[in-house]
């Protein structure tokens, strides 16, 4: 059973959010060179672009961008579907000796990142792979942080943090939390 859910930013927090993350990217990496951004499908992959969109109107530069796919890449694939449905990875650009952001929507157990990082090593070798989360819930299994965070929201394991965006939901930009029953 859902109970009601806790709406924990607005379109407007997370537009803040996205340009605060641009702000420190470009602070941490010095500027664009060699930078490229890399969004998991499919909310990161929008956040991905709107970060990269927010570079681009601080500094007038365009980064490439991709889109990953990383279904077969996952650790619990059997017990998600019989059939998984895989999508396809779109990165037109060579990653080696690039500064890889990689672009998700929520950092919960870490697996999900992890995941990515597999996928993206397929891919050539980046000269570094940083870590982009609209939301970190906590609750990791794995030794993985993000580098940029647009918002930490402590949660309990009974949880569910929703991020909704335009682009993907055809709804407004927002995120909530849900209590589920056990």
């Amino acid at each position: 059973m859902i109970k009601s859910p806790l709406k924990v930013m607005d379109k407007e927090n997370i537009r803040r959010a996205i340009s605060r993350i641009a702000h420190e990217i470009l602070e941490k990496n010095k500027g664009t060179k060699d930078l490229c951004m890399i969004g998991i499908r499919t909310r990161g992959a929008v956040l991905a672009e709107r970060i990269k969109e927010s570079i681009k109107q601080i500094e007038g530069v365009e980064i490439p961008s991709g889109i990953l796919d990383i279904t077969l890449y996952r650790d619990d694939l059997t017990l998600v579907a019989t059939q998984p449905v895989v999508h396809e990875t779109k990165i037109s650009f060579d990653i080696t000796d690039k500064k890889i952001i990689l672009v998700d929507d929520v950092l919960f157990t870490g697996r999900t990142i992890r995941a990515a990082l597999d996928a993206i090593i397929d891919f050539g070798r980046p000269a570094s792979i940083q870590l982009a989360v609209l939301i970190d819930r906590g609750h990791r299994e794995l030794p993985i942080r993000a580098d940029y965070v647009g918002k930490n929201i402590p949660t309990s394991l009974n949880q569910v943090v929703e991020v909704i965006l335009k682009e993907s939901d055809n709804k407004a930009d927002m995120v909530k939390i849900e209590d589920r029953d056990e």
